[in-house]
């Protein structure tokens, strides 16, 4: 059995590189190795580490280009979006780098004058990370910044769709002064190698970015040893548009939102609810939009919209918009579909369904593709309880120029990323992540770098 696997080109069907399938045995001695050498990585002061992420960060500038392309190589994306996505992970190294600097401790007063209480942070020791293919540098600077610049070594298993990215990540990385046993890379089946780092007792922490399923496997398995977990998982995102919104702007934030990587992002717009006095006029500049964009490789000049990563995605998109169909969608544009199954290339052009209601799967189920359910709603109250019914509360998106229809959403949506007149507000100094069943923890912000501390105390006596 040959220990390569091959790593393709969705928008072509080409092969791009045969890369490494780790064994088994390599990748536990890969875990010992990053556990050993924890002991030394952690006691690096955090000014040195501050330093050498600043030097991975600039090195990753420096290879700006080239990553972006080998990006939307493996993943298909436009590449002035692997160029974003470049910029985007650049910007959770700089930003731990500095955090790095900011680990404090406190003293606590005593309840008696013989003591004195003090409270210390330190890194709780290897962590594991596994990251999804849709986007394969930023899922793992934000694991891997922090992690870091709390003092732990850390080792990640890419998706096998798209590993080049981060193989790329972490030479640079070494090239940079990283220790080689600081950050490693493995290759290997996902559920594989999941079992081999959620039953590691050298592994002290998982983190995961993917499906909200195998998250719960991995903190399942990760329960014997009591391990850390942190897990960004799937989402469902509804987008409300209010009576009073600027509808010409909505529509340019709900693009971007929504068609961003074909749709395949765990933010993306996935329910459009619109006042029911400007479904027609939003509807329609809406689709006067989506018809220039232009679908094709993501290598060509100017185009918004790359292939479906694999058969699967292709499927569950198709599968969704027959569904809505069957029972009474109409499709105002899109359900169009380049295939070529021998190659393995799915490309499927933005669609926008109206006559949506509750009945139809892509209401309840994670389209991840660029298929823009639109639905009327008549009162603000009806809109927060179609947006909420959903175990998912990952991102969720709301526009109107009303500060009292603004807080009302904003206290009742249960998601833990809310964009108000705003379809991108992921940022590197903000806290990312979800609730229900949309995660456990948060990526970015001060937030960002606990997951990766153990507090402790020490009461000193007798003084």
């Amino acid at each position: 059995m040959s220990n390569l696997f091959k790593v393709n080109n969705p928008a072509t069907g080409e092969i791009i590189q045969e890369v490494k399938k780790h064994s088994a045995a390599e990748i536990n001695q890969a875990i010992k190795n990053g556990h050993e050498y924890f002991k030394k990585w952690s006691k690096n002061n955090a000014h040195e580490r501050s330093g050498l992420l600043r030097s991975w960060s600039k090195k990753i500038t420096e290879n700006k280009d080239e990553i972006a392309r080998v990006m939307t190589l493996e993943n298909g994306k436009p590449l002035k979006e692997s160029l974003g996505e470049v910029d985007y992970a650049v910007s959770y190294i700089d930003w731990f780098a500095e955090e790095a600097k900011r680990l404090y401790g406190k003293t606590i007063p005593a309840n008696t004058e013989s003591k004195r209480i003090i409270v210390s942070r330190q890194p709780v020791g290897l962590v594991a990370a596994i990251t999804p293919w849709n986007f394969p540098a930023a899922m793992m600077a934000r694991k891997a910044a922090p992690a870091l610049a709390a003092g732990c070594t850390f080792i990640i298993k890419p998706a096998a769709e798209t590993p080049l990215t981060a193989i790329k990540f972490i030479e640079l990385a070494h090239e940079a002064g990283i220790p080689e046993h600081a950050i490693q890379y493995v290759n290997g089946p996902g559920k594989e190698v999941g079992k081999l780092f959620t039953s590691s007792e050298y592994i002290r922490k998982i983190t995961f970015t993917g499906s909200t399923p195998v998250g719960k496997t991995l903190i399942k398995n990760s329960a014997d040893t009591i391990k850390h977990v942190s897990m960004e998982l799937g989402g469902h995102a509804p987008l409300i548009v209010a009576e009073d919104a600027d509808i010409d702007f909505a529509v340019q934030q709900t693009i971007g939102t929504k068609f961003r990587n074909a749709g395949q992002t765990c933010v993306c717009a996935n329910r459009i609810l619109v006042h029911e006095n400007i479904t027609d006029i939003f509807t329609e500049k809406f689709v006067s939009e989506v018809k220039k964009l232009k679908v094709g490789n993501g290598l060509e000049e100017g185009i918004d919209i790359g292939p479906i990563i694999n058969a699967k995605g292709f499927d569950k998109i198709v599968s969704h918009i027959d569904d809505a169909v069957e029972k009474g969608a109409e499709i105002l544009v899109g359900n169009e579909y380049d295939v070529d199954n021998e190659r393995e290339i799915y490309f499927v052009h933005p669609t926008v369904l109206k006559n949506v209601y509750s009945d139809m799967a892509i209401m309840h189920e994670e389209t991840f593709g660029p298929v823009a359910p639109i639905v009327s709603f008549k009162h603000i109250d009806d809109a927060v309880e179609i947006a909420n019914s959903t175990p998912y509360g990952l991102a969720a998106y709301f526009f109107t120029n009303d500060y009292r229809t603004g807080s009302y959403l904003h206290d009742n949506l249960d998601f833990g990323i809310v964009g108000w007149n705003d379809g991108g507000p992921s940022a590197a100094h903000a806290p990312f992540g979800g609730m229900k069943e949309s995660g456990l923890g948060r990526e970015g912000g001060q937030e960002g770098i606990e997951p990766y501390l153990e507090t402790k105390y020490m009461s000193i006596g007798n003084l």
